[in-house]
C-alpha cells in the first residue's frame, strides 16, 4: 500500500462517517415526531458501509456508503385523543428512534472522523519528512 492511498481511505473514512453523522442528525431531530397512521411514522436510519476493492490488487481503496436503511423497530402506538394527529381511535404513532442509541452513535461516528483526520495528518507529516530526507 502506497502512502498516497492512505490519503483515499482516509478521506472516504471520513465522507462515510459524515453520511452517518448527518444520518444521525435526522434521526435526531424527528425523534419526538409524530403521526397519525403507522406506516407514516418516521423509522430511524443507519447507513450501511461497503469496503471498496481494487478489482485487480484486492487492496482495500476505501469505504463507500452502499444504502441507508430504516429500521425495521416497531413504532409506538400511543393513546392520545385531544391531539390534532390522532386517528379515528385516538392514536398516535411516534417515531422508534432511540436517542440514546443515536448519542452513540453520534460519538462513535464523531472519534471515527477525527481519528480519520489523524491518520491523514499523521501521514502528510511522515511524506513531508520523507521529502525532507532529499534536501
Amino acid at each position: 500500500m502506497s502512502l498516497m492511498s492512505v490519503f483515499n481511505i482516509s478521506s472516504s473514512a471520513m465522507n462515510a462517517q459524515s453520511i452517518r453523522l448527518n444520518t444521525t442528525a435526522s434521526n435526531l431531530a424527528n425523534a419526538e415526531s409524530v403521526s397519525s397512521s403507522e406506516a407514516d411514522a418516521y423509522r430511524a436510519r443507519q447507513p450501511v458501509f461497503e469496503t471498496v476493492l481494487n478489482n485487480f490488487t484486492g487492496e482495500v481503496q476505501g469505504v463507500t456508503v452502499a444504502d441507508v436503511v430504516k429500521s425495521e423497530a416497531a413504532v409506538m402506538k400511543q393513546y392520545s385523543p385531544g391531539n390534532p394527529m390522532a386517528d379515528k381511535e385516538g392514536y398516535i404513532y411516534r417515531s422508534n428512534v432511540n436517542a440514546m442509541e443515536e448519542m452513540a452513535n453520534m460519538i462513535s461516528a464523531s472519534r471515527s472522523y477525527q481519528n480519520n483526520v489523524q491518520v491523514m495528518n499523521t501521514s502528510k507529516e511522515m511524506l513531508m519528512s520523507t521529502l525532507r530526507l532529499g534536501q
